[in-house]
């Protein structure tokens, strides 16, 4: 499942198992160096179009949904360098920042919410000893954990606006397929399975609708994803750097 990549063990928050369980900060995002792509909400297509090309992925049009393209090779990440540390000045999408805790769905007929909190028990920054509790001595939430679940909720808040978001553009018939193809040193590098929103339909859209789709958003984060895929160039020069980091690095040894 999408919802929780990265996580090695994930299991649900428990008030009693994890009674005395501490936190460190993140150091480093190093759990994010095997992926080339993330899923990302609509609300954060704005400052994400900034560097990072921002397209819909899937096995076909329905199944397809936004995401942040962070690499042009399978389980690489050109935005973290090799000590997990994020490019300088560019945005970290909220799929990544959620790291160690995840909202995840239970299994259908299970009581309570539709979703749990759960975390990663292997995150190096788990222990008993050093930094921030999770839970009180008396087994009330921490400030710490009802920040980080607060925000899991507000993610899932903008992930089921993104659900709307989609539902729009397929039922105006908005997204063609768009195969990106780069040639680099003679190797030719395809990217299949995405889509973009194409301008010609956009603009053929009735007046009431294009009204709607300004007032509630919709519009700005459509410009913000075409403007965005001016950065795929961008990401092909990160490749460049990185391989001529590599070619140096063997050339050494």
């Amino acid at each position: 499942m999408a919802e929780v990549l990265f996580y090695e063990r994930p299991v649900p928050l428990n008030r009693t198992a994890h009674k005395d369980l501490r936190i460190k900060g993140l150091q480093n995002l190093k759990f994010a160096h095997g992926v080339h792509s993330v899923p990302l909400t609509c609300t954060e297509f704005p400052v994400t179009a900034r560097d990072i090309p921002i397209l819909f992925a899937g096995s076909d049009i329905a199944s397809a949904g936004p995401m942040a393209l962070l690499g042009l090779r399978q389980n690489e990440n050109l935005f973290l360098d090799t000590d997990g540390q994020w490019a300088q000045g560019v945005y970290i999408p909220a799929f990544v920042r959620r790291y160690p805790f995840v909202l995840a769905e239970k299994p259908p007929g299970s009581e309570g919410d539709d979703f749990t909190v759960f975390l990663d028990e292997a995150y190096e920054g788990f222990s008993d000893q050093e930094g921030e509790r999770l839970f009180q001595e008396d087994g009330s939430e921490s400030d710490m954990l009802k920040n980080a679940v607060n925000f899991l909720g507000e993610f899932q808040q903008h992930v089921a606006r993104t659900k709307q978001f989609m539902e729009d553009l397929k039922k105006y018939d908005l997204l063609e397929p768009r195969n990106v193809r780069l040639e680099r040193n003679g190797n030719v590098l395809n990217l299949n399975g995405l889509y973009v929103v194409n301008e010609e339909k956009l603009r053929k859209i009735d007046a009431e609708t294009t009204h709607r789709f300004l007032n509630d958003g919709t519009l700005a984060w459509i410009y913000a994803h075409l403007l965005s895929l001016s950065n795929i160039d961008r990401v092909g020069q990160r490749l460049a750097l990185r391989e001529e980091a590599e070619a140096a690095n063997k050339t050494k040894n």
